[in-house]
């Protein structure tokens, strides 16, 4: 029974979970069948290398669920084998931060205990996207679930998701792909009018400031839409504006609204602010992406625009369950605090 337990190293799923999801799926296909013994904790322990602490986690959530019980001095048997999962999932991420711990926290809770989940990310790096991919088809995914942001390349990625990818499996994250048209499921964010609106609604607050600069970095995964809207706000009411790609060379000046999207660069602009005399939300204003509870009490309050990344995973695991393929915008909010 061991060979039907699959720990996959590379994958972000906690490891207890993936032996839940191994069992599950077993059961699922007629490989377990109800009274069939599992095995030990000392024999898991010893083929996968794992903490003893890790396997009886996972055979304590069976128990709670009452997939399995435990007989004493015997060991551990499945109890119900008419298991029926709603999901298999692949689910791919470009990174690892509080914001996509927040997506996959609401997809996997949306999804429930009868679906399965392998997580993978990718780390912006659209080859190491592509591998895991290709990796991904030696398994049975009734869905994938994916995010596409690169710091580079991504020239051929509709061909090679067509190609890799059964479209009646795939659903889109944050990040429209429109050339994969309406036969997809997509949560997305509409990131150009994101900006454009958000800035709009904080233009009473922006009018005391002479101009308005974004911190985008040259090689970066932000969607180029950030800089258009970014661009065309600053056009249509007339605001002196610039991109710094280099925050670390930049000499702040007064009258300046910052308008930053990582959070490493929000550490050294709040940094540069403070060896100045200038004011906060006086003589410079800052404007951050994503909101954080460290910002809400940073410096007073940090102004933040951003998407609900609960929803959008919410909404993502629902295209799943109810089998259902909309091309859904994720709601986009504005936190106005004392940093602008």
């Amino acid at each position: 029974m061991l060979h039907l337990i699959q720990i996959i190293e590379d994958s972000k799923v906690p490891k207890y979970k993936q032996i839940i999801n191994s069992l599950f799926t077993a059961i699922e296909n007629g490989d377990i069948k109800k009274n069939d013994k599992l095995p030990s904790v000392n024999e898991l322990l010893i083929e996968f290398d794992i903490s003893r602490d890790t396997i009886v986690r996972a055979y304590d959530h069976l128990k709670k669920l009452k997939v399995i019980e435990s007989v004493p001095g015997k060991g551990y048997y499945i109890k119900k084998d008419d298991l029926v999962l709603k999901a298999k999932v692949f689910l791919l991420f470009n990174k690892l931060s509080a914001h996509k711990k927040i997506i996959y926290d609401a997809f996997a809770k949306e999804l429930g205990d009868n679906a399965t989940i392998d997580f993978f990310i990718y780390d912006n790096n659209y080859r190491q996207f592509k591998n895991i991919i290709k990796e991904s088809k030696s398994r049975d995914y009734t869905h994938y679930a994916i995010i596409c942001h690169f710091e580079e390349g991504g020239e051929d990625l509709i061909n090679f998701i067509k190609q890799q990818i059964p479209l009646e499996k795939l659903v889109i994250l944050d990040k429209k792909v429109d050339l994969l048209g309406t036969s997809v499921g997509c949560i997305y964010q509409d990131f150009e009018k994101n900006i454009y609106d958000a800035l709009a609604e904080l233009n009473p607050l922006l009018k005391k400031y002479r101009q308005i600069k974004l911190l985008l970095r040259k090689r970066t995964y932000h969607p180029v839409e950030i800089k258009k809207g970014f661009i065309k706000f600053c056009g249509q009411y007339a605001y002196e504006f610039n991109i710094v790609e280099e925050i670390e060379n930049e000499i702040i000046e007064k009258d300046t609204a910052y308008i930053n999207l990582m959070e490493n660069d929000l550490v050294i602009l709040i940094k540069k602010i403070k060896e100045t005399t200038f004011t906060l939300g006086k003589d410079v204003g800052i404007i951050s992406y994503n909101d954080t509870p460290l910002k809400e009490i940073l410096l007073d309050g940090i102004t933040v625009i951003s998407t609900d990344f609960e929803k959008l995973g919410r909404e993502a695991a629902k295209q799943i369950v109810e089998k259902q393929k909309q091309q859904l915008e994720n709601p986009f909010y504005v936190i106005p605090r004392k940093s602008l």
